[in-house]
């Protein structure tokens, strides 16, 4: 970022195991390594923060955002670890939508009896995390579950990423020119557009310098338009596949293909295209006709409308991928 950035090892935010075909025997039940969710948590927790103490020095003394002045922080915070707490708001505002966003799969996957693991969280010196996955660890039977295990991430992830997207551009400031002077420049998606108009009347997102905490929420919205792409087993293939199962590679394919171009000004989307069209576009059967009902056809239209809130086609620019 994974993140929601954000690298490929972040997405799909979770993966089927298993074979996924109707009929099959389910897996023993998996042995439990609490350990392990705990200390991936703790490290994402200590890389985002650091991060986050970088960006808040940048943003109280008026510097542009440099992602790249947190890695000198690491020895230093070492010494002096009381110098992580500026950069609690950004690390706890952006761990918590993730947190939503896994959990929000989770208790969708045990409400249908499906066996998920806790989140793992994938630790990152850039932007503090490779975003976090759960791993499906028994087959999937019918549409309505895959619908909900796949809807239920970026819907619960939004609702907390709205009020820190509000809160976080409460706090931003106005200096012109400010994005243009960093390495990086971010895209601004739909959602905190809307938001700036309302908070900034008359001032070009450009000039506007986001708080940590909205930052926070911008790689949340990242992480969540990146999940909800229609495209194999990201959360949107799944949207996608409970949908329309036939249909379900073909569609695939041809947004793979649509990727491309816009791998001409986001290097990112080209990575993606090439990752997804080898791997990714394959979804494991489910042989179920049951109609999805009205309910879930307004939600499929909701998460269409948070996809589109949070997509920007250049999300980072000059630098970035």
């Amino acid at each position: 970022m994974s993140s929601q950035d954000f690298s490929p090892a972040s997405y799909p935010l979770y993966a089927e195991d298993g074979s996924g075909e109707a009929g099959a025997a389910p897996e023993a039940p998996a042995r439990r390594r609490y350990w392990l969710h705990a200390l991936l948590f703790a490290l994402t927790l200590v890389t985002s923060t650091v991060v986050g103490a970088a960006m808040q020095h940048d943003f109280e003394t008026n510097l542009p955002l440099d992602i790249e002045r947190s890695f000198s922080l690491y020895s230093a915070l070492w010494r002096h670890p009381a110098g992580l707490l500026p950069g609690l708001p950004f690390s706890l505002t952006l761990l918590t939508i993730l947190l939503a966003h896994e959990f929000g799969h989770y208790f969708a996957a045990s409400y249908h009896g499906v066996d998920a693991s806790l989140p793992y969280f994938l630790p990152s010196p850039f932007m503090g995390t490779f975003g976090a996955f759960i791993r499906v660890r028994s087959p999937i039977y019918s549409r309505r579950a895959l619908f909900d295990i796949g809807v239920s991430g970026p819907l619960a992830g939004f609702v907390f990423l709205l009020p820190a997207l509000s809160v976080g551009l409460a706090f931003s400031k106005v200096i012109p020119g400010i994005e243009q002077q960093g390495s990086l420049h971010f895209g601004v998606p739909g959602f905190e557009w809307l938001l700036e108009r309302l908070i900034f009347p008359g001032v070009a997102s450009s000039d506007i310098y986001l708080h940590p905490v909205a930052r926070a929420a911008w790689v949340g919205m990242f992480a969540t338009a990146l999940n909800l792409l229609p495209i194999g087993q990201l959360d949107g293939g799944h949207i996608l596949y409970s949908f329309f199962p036939r249909r379900h590679r073909t569609i695939s394919t041809v947004l793979c293909v649509l990727l491309l171009p816009l791998g001409t000004v986001f290097r990112g989307w080209l990575i993606w295209a090439v990752l997804l069209f080898l791997l990714g576009r394959r979804h494991p059967g489910i042989y179920d006709a049951t109609d999805l009902g009205a309910g879930r056809r307004k939600l499929a239209w909701i998460a269409l409308a948070v996809f589109i809130l949070c997509f920007t086609f250049v999300p980072i620019g000059d630098g970035g991928l």
